[in-house]
Formats: C-alpha cells, sequence, structure tokens
C-alpha cells in the first residue's frame, strides 16, 4: 500500500495543479511505515492566467434570457460579447473572459485538504474529526502531523495553512521513533527534510532503504562464505517495515535442513519476513537467516536475532512434524480422502473431479506423446497432496510437495514431475511444463476447469473471473505454442462435457448446449488473440486467419499460418496481391447490391475468356487453386505462400487489360466469376478484407 499512496499522493496533487493552470518543472515522492512525502519542483508563484468561455442565448433572443447570461458572465452589455456562427444551430453569445490566476500558497491550501480527506486507501480506519464538517477522518493510520510549506525561486518558504482531522499543517515533522531524541524537527526546504531525517535515524528513499538490505544482507553473506538467496518482492516489502534497516545473521539448528528447502524457504519468509542464505559449493540452503531490524541494537542485535532464531524454529518445528507425518500416509490412500472434499457445488466433489482430469488426460496423451497409463496414474494423484499436512499449512507448495511424497514412495519420474507441474503455467512468466505426461495432465487439468464451469454457466464477465478462467486458457495457449499441440476447444468441450453434464450426451439434447460450444470455441480465440498480440503479432493478421472458421483448424494452425502470412505480405508481390484482392473485393460488393445480392459462385465459362489477361488469370488461379489447397492440407503454409505469389503478375494484368463491367452481360458475369474465384482462393489463407492495407 505504501509504494502505491505514493503514486496516488504524486498523481493527484500534480493533476489538480495542472486543472488549476500550473506548470511544474518535477515531482518527488518518499514513503516510509510512518511518513508520506510529496516534493514538486519549479512551482510558480502564482498560477498561469486562464480564459473562460461561456457559450449564451442565441442572437435573437428574449431579453430576459440575455439578460440572465450577461450576468452569470460577469458583462455589463451583449457589445461585450462574441457571436459564434453554427451552421446547424445558428448564431450565438460567447462571453470571452481572462481568469487571473491564483496564488500558489491559495490554491495548495484547498487542493491539500481534500485530497488528505479523499484519499484513496484500499483500506482504512476512522480516526480525528475534520472541524469543518463534523466528520471522522478516514486514513490509513491515525495522522499524527502534516508539514507544508512552499517557496517560489530563491525566496524564504512559508506555510502552507490549513487543518485536516484537528491537525493544523506546519513545518514539523519527526525522527526515528526509537533512535531520536522524541523532539519535533523543523523544517523549510526539501534538502534540509531529508538530511535532518536522516540525521534523525530516518532514510525516506524506500528504494534506497530496498538497496541498502541487500547490500548488507550480501555483505554478511560473503563475510560467512555464503551467499543470499536473492529475493526482490520480500526485500521491497522490509523496507516498507523499517525506517532504517539494520540487517543482521541469525542461525538454526542443521537438522531443520532435513524439512524440503521451499518449504523452510516459506516458514522463514512469510512469518518472520526473512531472507535465506545458501551454500555455494552445494547450492543448498545454509542454516542460517538474514533478519532486518528497525534500530541499531546496543547490543549489536543480539536480543532481536535470538526473538527472531525462537519462533522461525517453532516453526520450523511444525515444518517438520508435517514433513515426517506426511510420509506415514501413501498419496492413494490422501487421494480417497478428496471423495468429502467439495470443488463446487455444481461440479462435484475434488475427487470426481480427479476422475474426469484422469479420463482426460488419458485421452490426451496419446496427441501429446505421453504413456497414457503414466497420464491417467499421475492425474489420479495430482491432487492427493491437497489433503497432507504440509500444504495444509502453506497452500503455496500445492503440486510440489506431492511430488516429494511421489518420489519417496517410488512412482515413476514422469509421475512425480506431472504431479508438480500440472498447475503450470500460472502466468505469463512461469515455467511451461515440456514432459510429456505433464503436458497431458496440465492441460486436462486446465480444460476441466474451463468446461466445467461454461457448463455451468460461470464464466468470466467483463472485469470478474473468481476462478482465474481467463490464466487457466492463456495456460492451455502457452503449453499449445511451446509444445506444437493441435488444440480445437469445440471438440474438447463437447467430448469432456458429457462427462460433467452426462445428460447432454443424448443427441436430441445437442441443441440446448451447442451454443454454449460455440462461445466456448470464441473464448480460446479471444484468448488466442491476446497472447499472439502480447508476443508481438500483428492483430489484423491474427483477425484474418482465425476469420476463415477455427472450429476447422486447430489453435496450434492459426498461430502457425501467421509467420508465413506475415512474410508474404511484406513482400512487393503480397502488397500487390493484397490491392489487387481489396479491388476484387469492393467491384464484387458493389455488383452483388446491383444485382439484388447474388452471389457469383458459379464456374467460369472458358469458352467467355477471350482476353490473354483474363485467360491467364483463369490459368494462374486453377494452377494456384491446386497448389494452395494441397499445401493447406500439408500445413506447409510458406509453399501456399509461394503459390499466391505468382498470382501478382496476371492480377495486376488483368485490371490494366480488362473491362470487368463489360456491355455484353454475360462477359461481364463471367469477369465478376473470376474476380470471385480470386477472393475465394485467398480464403484458404487467411480474410484478407481483414488485413489492413
Amino acid at each position: 500500500m505504501q509504494i502505491s499512496a505514493s503514486a496516488d499522493l504524486q498523481r493527484l496533487v500534480t493533476d489538480a495543479l495542472v486543472a488549476q493552470g500550473f506548470l511544474y518543472e518535477g515531482a518527488q515522492s518518499f514513503v516510509t511505515p510512518r511518513r508520506l512525502t510529496l516534493a514538486i519542483h519549479g512551482l510558480p508563484a502564482k498560477g498561469q492566467d486562464l480564459r473562460e468561455e461561456r457559450k449564451g442565448p442565441r442572437v435573437g433572443a428574449p431579453q430576459a434570457a440575455i439578460d440572465g447570461f450577461l450576468k452569470s458572465a460577469g458583462l455589463t452589455s451583449i457589445d461585450q460579447a462574441q457571436i459564434q456562427s453554427d451552421p446547424k444551430k445558428g448564431d450565438s453569445y460567447v462571453a470571452s473572459t481572462l481568469k487571473p490566476g491564483r496564488p500558489t500558497t491559495e490554491v495548495l491550501a484547498e487542493i491539500i485538504p481534500a485530497i488528505i480527506k479523499t484519499f484513496p486507501w484500499p483500506k482504512s480506519m476512522r480516526w480525528g474529526k475534520d472541524s469543518a464538517a463534523g466528520a471522522s477522518l478516514r486514513w490509513v493510520r491515525p495522522l499524527r502531523s502534516i508539514l507544508c510549506t512552499f517557496a517560489s525561486a530563491h525566496e524564504e518558504p512559508e506555510v502552507i495553512r490549513f487543518e485536516v482531522g484537528g491537525i493544523a499543517s506546519g513545518t514539523v515533522t519527526y525522527g526515528h521513533r526509537f533512535m531520536s531524541d522524541g523532539q519535533p524537527i523543523r523544517v523549510k526546504r526539501l534538502e534540509d527534510y531529508l538530511a535532518k531525517l536522516e540525521a534523525a535515524k530516518v532514510m525516506a528513499d524506500h528504494e534506497r532503504r530496498k538497496q541498502l538490505i541487500l547490500h548488507e544482507a550480501r555483505q554478511l553473506c560473503f563475510a560467512q562464505g555464503l551467499e543470499l538467496v536473492e529475493d526482490e518482492a520480500l526485500a521491497s516489502e522490509v523496507a516498507g517495515l523499517v525506517e532504517w534497516p539494520v540487517p543482521l545473521m541469525g542461525s538454526f539448528e542443521e537438522a531443520f535442513l532435513a524439512v524440503p528447502q521451499e518449504a523452510i524457504r516459506l516458514t522463514i519468509r512469510a512469518n518472520q519476513k526473512c531472507f535465506v542464505v545458501s551454500d555455494p559449493a552445494t547450492g543448498k540452503l545454509a542454516n542460517r537467516f538474514i533478519a532486518t531490524a528497525n534500530v541499531e541494537a546496543k547490543d549489536g542485535g543480539k536480543l532481536i536475532i535470538a526473538g527472531n532464531g525462537r519462533v522461525i524454529r517453532a516453526r520450523l518445528a511444525d515444518a517438520r512434524f508435517f514433513w515426517e507425518t506426511d510420509q506415514k500416509v501413501r498419496l492413494e490412500t490422501r487421494a480417497e480422502k478428496l471423495k468429502t472434499t467439495r470443488f463446487h457445488e455444481k461440479l462435484g466433489t475434488q475427487y470426481e473431479r480427479v476422475e474426469r482430469i484422469a479420463a482426460l488426460a488419458q485421452e490426451i496423451a496419446p496427441l501429446v506423446g505421453a504413456d497414457p497409463a503414466l497420464a491417467h496414474k499421475a492425474a489420479m494423484l495430482a491432487k492427493a497432496d491437497l489433503a497432507t499436512e504440509m500444504v495444509g499449512e502453506f497452500p503455496e507448495l500445492q503440486g510440489l510437495m506431492g511430488r516429494y511424497y511421489a518420489g519417496l514412495e517410488g512412482h515413476e519420474p514422469e509421475v512425480c514431475a506431472a504431479i508438480e507441474e500440472h498447475y503450470k503455467p500460472q502466468g505469463p512468466s512461469d515455467r511451461v511444463p515440456s514432459n510429456p505426461v505433464s503436458i497431458a495432465v496440465a492441460l486436462a487439468d486446465k480444460l476441466d476447469t474451463l468446461v466445467g464451469f461454461w457448463a455451468i454457466d460461470e464464466k468470466p464477465t467483463g472485469s470478474k473471473d473468481p476462478y482465474a478462467l481467463r490464466r487457466a486458457a492463456l495456460g492451455v495457449i502457452a503449453i499449445m505454442l511451446k509444445n506444437k499441440f493441435d488444440f480445437y476447444p469445440r471438440g474438447i468441450f463437447e467430448n469432456h462435457v458429457q462427462r460433467i453434464k452426462p445428460e447432454w450426451a443424448a443427441e436430441n439434447s445437442y441443441p440446448a448446449w451447442a451454443h454454449i460450444a460455440d462461445d466456448f470455441q470464441r473464448f480460446f480465440e479471444e484468448r488466442l488473440k491476446v497472447q499472439l498480440r502480447d508476443n508481438g503479432e500483428r492483430h489484423d493478421l491474427v483477425d484474418a486467419v482465425l476469420r476463415l472458421g477455427s472450429s476447422e483448424i486447430s489453435l496450434l494452425q492459426v498461430y502457425r499460418r501467421l509467420a508465413p502470412l506475415s512474410a508474404f505480405l511484406k513482400t512487393q508481390d503480397g502488397e500487390n496481391l493484397l490491392a489487387g484482392y481489396k479491388r476484387a473485393a469492393k467491384i464484387l460488393d458493389a455488383e452483388e447490391r446491383r444485382d439484388g445480392g447474388l452471389p457469383y459462385l458459379d464456374t467460369v465459362d472458358g469458352s467467355l475468356l477471350g482476353e490473354p489477361a483474363e485467360q491467364a488469370l483463369n490459368r494462374a488461379l486453377e494452377d494456384a487453386g491446386k497448389i494452395v489447397s494441397e499445401a493447406m492440407t500439408q500445413q506447409a503454409y510458406t509453399k501456399a505462400m509461394q503459390a499466391m505469389a505468382q498470382l501478382r503478375q496476371p492480377v495486376d494484368a488483368f485490371f490494366h487489360a480488362v473491362q470487368v463491367n463489360d456491355p455484353n452481360p454475360k462477359l461481364r458475369l463471367n469477369r465478376l466469376r473470376l474476380l470471385a474465384q480470386l477472393c475465394n482462393l485467398t480464403k484458404h489463407v487467411a480474410d484478407f478484407s481483414r488485413v489492413a492495407g
């Protein structure tokens, strides 16, 4: 909340100043656990003069309307107004007035209290009283003091006077709660403020505190021949807990290192906000930790480290107990316990879901080169660790602990890996499974979730996605793209939904859910667009390929068509053929409307092709059509584009030499059919009407 509050304060104040006609050179914000600071540089002594225009009644309006306009605009005569012409509404009066810029101190005294009273804290508490309104102030913690000064260039700073929650603004702040003398600190300018706070053991810059924590922690580790396990997120969090960071090293018993390293790290990080340390010789964790104190203790931090150590040992003892207890019950037995765990009211228990995932994983396995039996086994064990003590205490370790326990029980390495990896990827930066068994189970897990929530009509709406279905779909797409898995969303839905809703399996009920399958297909198409656009693909080309009717082609084929299509359209042949297509499509659209909407789908009559250019185009279309059709069937997309490139010259020659709208209606119709063949041929590759250019 500190970092966002710092950004919010800067944004709210600067936006309010700009709205009042104030320009500034720059702004800096600082934040600590006890103070929120903003410094704005280069503010003038007063704001810019603003010219305001007020629109009045029409010329010739009743005198009462004109008098009201003059009074509101501050004019004494209608001659002081201007006349503005509007072709639709006619002439009307406009008053243009110059509003002098206000003193900066006066404006600041208005906008800052208003911002404090309405500050967008995600969580806040009621405290104090607003003397003007009598309402309590909402702030993240009780407000203790407000320091607010202003000075234009080289002038002595003055206090911006206002009051919020019974606290009057002034020039006073306070130093560190424990390491300063507690006396008021009077400051005037930013440099004065930062220097005096530093002397009072307060480091105002969050990023500086963070970097100091990391640097000192690394130095402590280096002195012991160890390495800090880097954790930027933890460093940022700890920097928000202290105003004067003092990293200290502590230790715990080596026996605790028998616990999985991930559990040790999570225990120490989550419960004590401490860093863990590794031994560079082995790459494994060492029995050390780094705590960050908020004081320079007289005993060198011995009591602080001792206190942290006691808590860490207790937490690690719990983790070791969970680790040892969990090993006494096999995963197969724990999986049975999922029969009493409800996944969702309309989707059954966790165990019923596991059975569906296992069946789907077994079906997917041959498609990704996995052993169906291993995929089924891994899926049946994948959720078993949800019933373990360790995952009950640390949900973040789900999957990982299952892998550990499966390994100890002697299960196949592929099964162990799949138990952990079936949750992946959980975000754009997460690792994508590459082991075939892991791929099968990961796809089955995500697809069961998606099909299930679609079947019960709990799909995402707007910005709401409580079951993270968009993330699940992007995970499926990431696995598909990396591992070249042909994926047909509609087909998956139609097959798997019958496990979730068996009553839909009856043929006569198909129309009742066919539209849901279509919607499922469109959802994946939209997610694919998002993914490909994030990867730098042109959005119009993505639309052009998807518009072909992607229920008949896999999403992987959509992806594979993009690179050859993009490369083709960058060539001179591609650019000219696209222009030729658009010209042909425009002619066909106009003539279809003229002919009552009849499409020109019949075969071209070769006997009516009298012009050499139209004969050449017809031959080129026949030749290219055979090659393109065969190439697209073989997914040889580059070959298809090369065949399309051969159309450029005959298309250019046709438009140069042939009159499409010939006076002879038979010749006209035949030539329109020839253009329709050109447009239809391009649709084997992409919908060129969606391509920009």
